[in-house]
């Protein structure tokens, strides 16, 4: 199931339409591959704004209950 989510990091926003199977860090990675977001280190860790809660950059959308429409904000 494709989901679109939202990915901030270092004041910037993007949004993101991906297969809740992959990885959250592959949402990262796409964004910095089109050129929407700053390369550099990438963060193990994001918080949830629908859950709440850190979530692991390592485990899938669908692991961490990552659902359409949340917001990911990058804990550095």
């Amino acid at each position: 199931m494709f989901i679109t989510i939202t990915i901030k990091l270092d004041n910037i926003t993007s949004d993101v339409r991906i297969d809740s199977e992959q990885r959250i860090i592959t949402g990262l990675e796409v964004l910095r591959d089109s050129g929407n977001m700053p390369s550099g280190e990438t963060p193990a860790y994001f918080h949830s704004e629908q859950n709440e809660k850190l979530v692991s950059a390592y485990k899938s959308f669908s692991d961490e209950s990552i659902y359409d429409g949340d917001i990911l904000t990058a804990v550095v």
